[in-house]
């Protein structure tokens, strides 16, 4: 049972809760972010997210949003629409007295289309057997701020908008990430 346990859960790698434990419960689909992809990313983004605002969009996990927090960002708004995910959101962010994050428990595109707030970095990774990235763009552009970084995950690589590109990309095993950032013009 305890070896059981060990696969249900992910190490937060960076900053203030670093070798914390984030426990979730296992779904049909989740897939948390591993330790390594996750230390690249976030070498990507520089080590200090302090005074960021950043939205994980589909949470599952958690991993990538209490990373975030774990490294300083202001404000980590995660969504999820998932009940048992949603509730081991709950109780990882009370664990951790994650008093940064913010849980909102809807479907994303739902979250977008009501959401006014702009983000300086969006977690994107969306469940691989759904067709989210063209509705996710049209909504997502206005919440992003001028410079503003999105950390995608996907089998394939993402469908970019346009004006936007891939500026670091990495894969590991089946799955491709990248951290996008506007084209200049």
């Amino acid at each position: 049972m305890a070896a059981r346990a060990k696969h249900n859960q992910v190490r937060i790698v960076g900053g203030a809760w670093r070798s914390r434990r984030v426990r979730f419960t296992p779904r049909a689909g989740l897939r948390p972010t591993p330790d390594r992809v996750r230390e690249t990313l976030f070498n990507w983004l520089g080590q200090d997210l302090a005074g960021r605002e950043c939205l994980d969009l589909f949470a599952g996990s958690g991993a990538l949003g209490f990373e975030a927090a774990s490294r300083g960002a202001r404000r980590v708004v995660m969504v999820e629409r998932d009940v048992a995910s949603f509730q081991a959101l709950q109780a990882n962010r009370a664990a951790l007295g994650a008093d940064q994050v913010e849980l909102a428990r809807e479907g994303a595109l739902e979250f977008l289309a009501a959401d006014d707030r702009q983000y300086d970095v969006v977690f994107l990774d969306p469940p691989f057997a759904t067709d989210y990235w063209s509705r996710l763009w049209t909504l997502l552009l206005p919440r992003l701020k001028g410079e503003a970084l999105v950390y995608c995950e996907s089998r394939d690589g993402a469908l970019l908008a346009p004006g936007w590109a891939a500026w670091k990309q990495a894969r590991a095993g089946q799955v491709t990430y990248q951290l996008l950032k506007r084209e200049l013009a």
